[in-house]
């Protein structure tokens, strides 16, 4: 499959279905958590499908590994809101193993296309 644009990725996919899932899963917050942890939560979740969408339409490679470096850098910031959401009980273990499941593959997609890039710049 020819990819065309960030849509076409299935990493980009499968972050925009995190997303739904976390904006879904923050509804059962406390309340006291609105403006607070389910704010930032909210914002690096998004931040991890924005960022793989700016640097594929950046067109150069050393942009996109830049890119993917801050969406990592984002996911391994909800891994640390995940965990303190399971320890104050806001999340079930089977909601944080499901949640941490799809974001462990999601990283591992990311640093996938960043080993890649970095090998076809050695080239």
């Amino acid at each position: 499959m020819e990819i065309r644009t960030h849509k076409d990725l299935l990493v980009w996919q499968k972050s925009i279905d995190l997303v739904c899932a976390v904006y879904s899963l923050l509804k059962q917050y406390p309340k006291e958590e609105l403006f607070a942890m389910s704010n930032q939560i909210r914002r690096c979740v998004v931040s991890i499908p924005a960022n793989i969408a700016e640097g594929c339409g950046r067109r150069s490679k050393a942009e996109l590994s830049q890119f993917l470096h801050i969406a990592l850098g984002s996911a391994s910031e909800l891994e640390t809101f995940f965990i303190i959401s399971k320890r104050l009980n806001y999340i079930t273990d089977q909601e944080y193993n499901d949640l941490n499941s799809s974001l462990l593959e999601i990283i591992k997609m990311i640093s996938g296309l960043v080993r890649n890039l970095q090998a076809t710049r050695n080239l």
